[in-house]
């Protein structure tokens, strides 16, 4: 689930063929990611410039995000250019890479419900927005989420050194499929994955909903209502984009039997390039820029100053 290249990594220590493509292939990853986590580097940098941006609830979420996003994205990449490059991996290395990515994957998504019901605090229930969300119960409200992220990871990590017999210590292809065989770590990934997806789909539906009836009263900011609707509509969408990328490694597993090695590669990368990396790409620099607080401050530092020189210059 946290890198979609590994669901038949096995097939890469026995097959002969070689993906002529695969240089072309990881220049065509990396050079995304990089860019974008260089976004990413400047967003984070610019929150740390503005007390608002550190102290309310909306701005410390979107941070929390941008910390998410990075990270899962500097772990997708790493694992992916060992897939494609063949790099064999300790395995105490490669448990702590797998972990660690797990874990930020299920954090990002629980962190979408947490998002989705500020903007239903702020819309539904407006007085008594600066006390819900305040700073203390905002950063409680991340440690639970962190809390229930880190169960499955530290549960698989119990049950890889005291249950399990089958693992190695000679260094191996780093992938979940190589490293976790067992039956009990499957039933344990599909547990947690479908308890987390139902908690966070009810929670921007009923969001959504919420928010759309209250945005159809008088006495309601509609402007307010509907941009706040939007956004949780975005939520909705990369919830979907999670969703396809867990669905993807079932697919592969379902037709690498009937589909040549080399094809497998194709169809694994493309997955991984559309639903694993872009999103991840995106979803920061959309929320950015529809803030224009924010947005406004981000294009000057992002453009090392020239934005508001070119703003002043068309002023004058």
């Amino acid at each position: 689930m946290s890198n979609v290249f590994e669901s038949r990594s096995s097939l890469n220590q026995t097959a002969t063929l070689v993906d002529r493509d695969a240089p072309v292939k990881a220049f065509l990853c990396v050079t995304p990611c990089v860019i974008f986590l260089y976004v990413n580097g400047v967003m984070i940098f610019t929150l740390r410039k503005k007390t608002v941006f550190q102290e309310a609830s909306r701005y410390i979420l979107f941070g929390h995000m941008l910390w998410l996003d990075t990270l899962h994205l500097f772990m997708s990449s790493l694992l992916f250019v060992s897939a494609v490059s063949r790099i064999t991996i300790m395995k105490n290395v490669c448990l702590i890479l797998l972990a660690a990515a797990q874990a930020l994957y299920q954090v990002a998504l629980l962190n979408l419900a947490l998002m989705s019901l500020e903007r239903y605090v702020a819309i539904c229930v407006p007085l008594r927005h600066a006390q819900i969300t305040s700073y203390s119960r905002t950063n409680m409200a991340i440690g639970v989420v962190w809390t229930m992220g880190l169960i499955q990871c530290l549960s698989e990590l119990i049950i890889f050194y005291c249950v399990d017999t089958t693992n190695t210590v000679m260094p191996l292809f780093c992938s979940r499929t190589t490293l976790f065989r067992l039956q009990i770590y499957k039933n344990l990934d599909l547990a947690f994955t479908c308890v987390f997806f139902v908690l966070v789909c009810f929670v921007i539906i009923f969001t959504y909903v919420s928010i759309a009836s209250v945005a159809k009263s008088a006495s309601c900011d509609k402007a307010s209502a509907k941009k706040a609707n939007k956004t949780v509509l975005l939520h909705l969408i990369q919830l979907g984009l999670c969703a396809a990328s867990i669905l993807i490694g079932v697919i592969q597993d379902a037709i690498y039997l009937y589909i040549d090695y080399l094809t497998l590669l194709h169809i694994m990368y493309f997955c991984f390039l559309v639903f694993m990396i872009l999103p991840r790409c995106l979803s920061s620099l959309i929320y950015g820029l529809r803030d224009q607080t924010f947005s406004f401050l981000f294009k000057y530092y992002i453009t090392f100053g020239l934005k508001r020189q070119n703003s002043c210059k068309t002023e004058i």
